[in-house]
């Protein structure tokens, strides 16, 4: 999984040969190029054909529809979407030397964008695609929730899976899920064991796709969402009676936010991962209008 990769390497320079599909001719593809993978910024590349295929064919879009592949590396992936017949593919991949593999291997087929994914300017597209290597996933996955993608298909750490489709109640369940569901529905495919990867990583990998809501997001205020839930699940193990005083303005009675944000009976005895993501839009509804009428809308529990 390349990122828009920053391996170090030798200064020698090859020809680059064929998309490698498997884990010996990534090697040998990786030596011919010069470059050796670095364990410490979560370097692997996938070697499973079958996985790109399904990730491929997660993407359900219209062949004409533009597509942005994050992290090109050897191609296994941007291989899959050709497959799959679609016609308008950017690749972002920050090495220089995967870069030119890419364009030599596809030859004119794709358009390369050297460029780093967490801080160049993405093209206007449909559909994201992407083995994120495990050290950057997560803010890749935050700036394409801002950047109103209508739909991506990724492999991430399993954990990081974990954590955007958990249910209430679980320990996975927190921050990463609220705005996950925040922007859009999150669905979690198929686990990809660490075999699949060259080098090979000490974790799994797991297939999500994101769907981007229709409509207004349920909330005004972004950055106030995201300090509610900040200062809430910073303190997963206290009761909310305890939490709910820390983002309520002064003078204004918890227990009048929690009514208006349509909160369940009993809400002070629970824990900040008791709650679905509706009650915390609510909440931060409410706290902008502190002394506005209760929401309407059924309870949550």
């Amino acid at each position: 999984m390349s990122r828009t990769s920053t391996a170090s390497s030798s200064r020698r320079e090859t020809s680059p040969g064929p998309v490698p599909h498997s884990a010996a001719d990534v090697r040998a593809t990786l030596e011919r190029l010069g470059i050796h993978p670095s364990r410490r910024l979560g370097q692997s590349f996938l070697t499973d054909p079958f996985v790109a295929d399904a990730e491929a064919a997660l993407a359900d879009a219209q062949p004409t529809d533009p597509v942005l592949e994050i992290g090109g590396g050897l191609g296994l992936l941007t291989e899959a979407l050709l497959r799959r017949g679609f016609r308008s593919i950017t690749v972002v991949e920050r090495d220089r030397r995967l870069a030119r593999h890419l364009r030599a291997a596809f030859s004119g087929r794709i358009t390369v964008l050297e460029a780093d994914a967490l801080s160049a300017p993405w093209p206007k597209v449909e559909v994201v695609v992407g083995n994120l290597p495990f050290s950057v996933g997560t803010p890749i996955l935050q700036r394409l929730f801002s950047e109103g993608v209508r739909r991506a298909v990724l492999l991430l750490q399993h954990e990081v899976v974990d954590r955007l489709s958990a249910a209430p109640g679980s320990r996975a369940y927190g921050r990463l899920t609220l705005q996950g569901a925040l922007y859009g529905t999150i669905e979690a495919h198929q686990v990809v064991p660490s075999s699949s990867f060259e080098p090979v990583p000490a974790v799994e990998g797991r297939l999500v796709v994101f769907e981007r809501r229709r409509g207004d997001l349920p909330v005004t205020d972004v950055p106030g969402f995201e300090r509610i839930t900040r200062i809430l699940f910073g303190r997963r193990r206290k009761q909310l009676r305890n939490l709910l005083p820390l983002v309520t303005p002064s003078g204004t009675d918890p227990a009048t936010i929690a009514r208006n944000a349509g909160w369940p009976d009993g809400w002070d005895r629970l824990r900040p991962e008791s709650l679905p993501p509706d009650a915390y839009f609510r909440l931060a509804v409410a706290l902008a209008s502190p002394a506005a009428e209760p929401l309407p809308g059924a309870r949550y529990l």
